[in-house]
């Protein structure tokens, strides 16, 4: 997709492990009144309950070890074991790390890795993108919230578990990862070229517009979000800001000490922020200790803001007053920590521990947080690319030949219809587009004319005039202010 302010093709599969809510990374998390979740594998059985199943696990693996056809090396099928377990709970956001990507996942949340640029959950099989980083190569290449991963390089991910098919995303920088993708209202696959590289968090954008309207942009609750959001909402302060925008779209998440310390300026003292319900249904909630703001404040979301992000617009729409403007955000309302020493190696183990509603008690989980002010981007901000190994002329029919009618169109070029039918609109359209642009002038939509309307619906998407959901929260502050 060409999204946003970056635009192009990533999918960072960066780090590969779901969008997160990590309460923390000690190995515990204690509720009031509650024990601290213990890391004991068969902590909740007893007796001999616990002794079979030890046991069972134990013959197998002896069983599996004797009998096998060929040498066994034990470590994988433990690891083996360990990852079915967790994929046994049928929760996307549960998972086993072993040494290297948990040494990934930890970089991610401190604010830096190596890799692509997306994250992404497995769900009912799939390999999903949660979220691409902004201004990653998965961002620029075009993936999408939602995408399905269906295979990188020829290798496809059917069978794999989400850290098999992240280990084959990744790679040394430099090299390209041809990431296959299915996307909903898409009939064929899509494929994205997407160069891996160093992708560096930098997690917090702010500047200022006309009439005090101060603009925040958080792409990841990383460990120095909070610290770097204070820093530019004091800027803006100074500045003279009379109202703001907080922007969480496409932001899947992070730790959650962080969301609830930025959300804390905002919700007044002694509102609430979040509920936390642990497994027995006993809720914690987190009410604010600071003083709230005086002016307006809008949040700008989409079905890309998730678990984190979901938590800062709830807060801010129940307990502060804001007005949520975009599109409904992603539903992912649950709460990890990470076990880290535990097993002893370096590797780490994901385990959701709770739920976390909002103020008033609602749980968005797989349903988000519907929007006050429903905003939509012009259509061709999610236009699928086009398979530049073909070549589309008059008279033929395609998904991929409507991606090029929305993209003419957007570069203003207009093709008279946008149903994927190649007719003498479309070619004249393309023509004249070719001789704007110093290309073969045949109406035939080869490889060269597609790269070339590719680019220049990037320059479109990244104009800040054709942003319609931010413009319109900007406008919104604005009358705010004026009120």
């Amino acid at each position: 997709m060409f999204k946003g302010r970056t635009v192009a093709f990533f999918v960072v599969i960066a780090m590969l492990v779901s969008s997160l809510l990590t309460l923390t990374f000690t190995g515990q998390w204690s509720f009031a009144g509650a024990g601290p979740v213990t890391s004991g594998i068969f902590a909740d059985n007893s007796g001999s309950s616990t002794k079979s199943d030890i046991k069972k696990i134990e013959t197998a693996l002896e069983l599996v070890k004797k009998n096998y056809v060929e040498d066994v090396d034990q470590s994988k099928l433990v690891n083996g074991a360990i990852d079915g377990m967790m994929h046994a709970l049928g929760d996307p956001f549960s998972s086993y790390m072993g040494p290297e990507t948990a040494q990934q996942f930890s970089e991610q949340i401190e604010g830096s890795f190596t890799g692509i640029g997306a994250e992404v959950s497995m769900e009912n099989g799939n390999v999903v993108v949660v979220s691409p980083i902004k201004g990653s190569p998965a961002e620029k290449a075009g993936i999408k919230p939602k995408d399905i991963l269906l295979s990188v390089n020829g290798e496809s991910f059917e069978g794999l578990s989400l850290n098999e098919a992240v280990s084959k995303i990744r790679g040394p920088k430099g090299t390209e990862a041809k990431v296959k993708v299915k996307r909903s209202g898409s009939a064929a696959s899509l494929e994205f070229k997407i160069v891996r590289a160093d992708i560096a968090l930098e997690t917090v954008y702010a500047r200022m517009e006309q009439d005090g309207v101060g603009v925040i942009e958080v792409t990841e609750f990383s460990m120095n979000t909070a610290e770097r959001f204070q820093k530019e909402l004091a800027a803006l302060e100074q500045k003279g800001m009379k109202g703001l925008v907080i922007d969480v779209r496409n932001n899947p998440g992070g730790v959650l000490p962080v969301v609830i310390e930025m959300a804390q300026q905002f919700v007044p003292k002694g509102k609430g922020i979040v509920l936390v319900e642990d497994k027995n249904k006993r809720r914690e909630g987190t009410l604010s200790k600071g003083g709230g703001k005086s002016y307006p404040v809008a949040v700008l979301t989409n079905k890309g803001s998730a678990s984190a992000s979901e938590i800062l617009a709830g807060a801010l729409q129940e307990s502060a007053g804001a007005k949520l403007i975009g599109e409904a955000t992603y539903g992912k309302g649950t709460v990890q920590t990470s076990f880290t020493h535990e097993l002893g190696d370096g590797s780490l183990l994901k385990v959701t521990i709770a739920k976390w509603l909002t103020p008033n008690g609602e749980w968005i989980h797989k349903k988000g947080i519907k929007p006050d002010l429903a905003v939509s981007q012009p259509d061709y901000f999610s236009v699928a690319p086009i398979n530049k190994e073909k070549t589309y002329k008059y008279d033929t029919l395609g998904d991929d030949i409507k991606s090029a009618q929305i993209m003419l169109s957007a570069s203003g070029y207009d093709p008279g219809r946008k149903d994927g039918y190649f007719g003498k609109g479309t070619e004249n359209a393309v023509k004249k587009f070719q001789d704007d642009n110093k290309l073969e002038v045949t109406g035939v939509l080869d490889t060269k004319t597609a790269e070339a309307l590719e680019s220049s619906l990037i320059k479109q998407i990244q104009d800040k005039k054709n942003d319609n959901q931010m413009n319109r929260a900007i406008e919104e502050i604005r009358k705010d202010i004026a009120s």
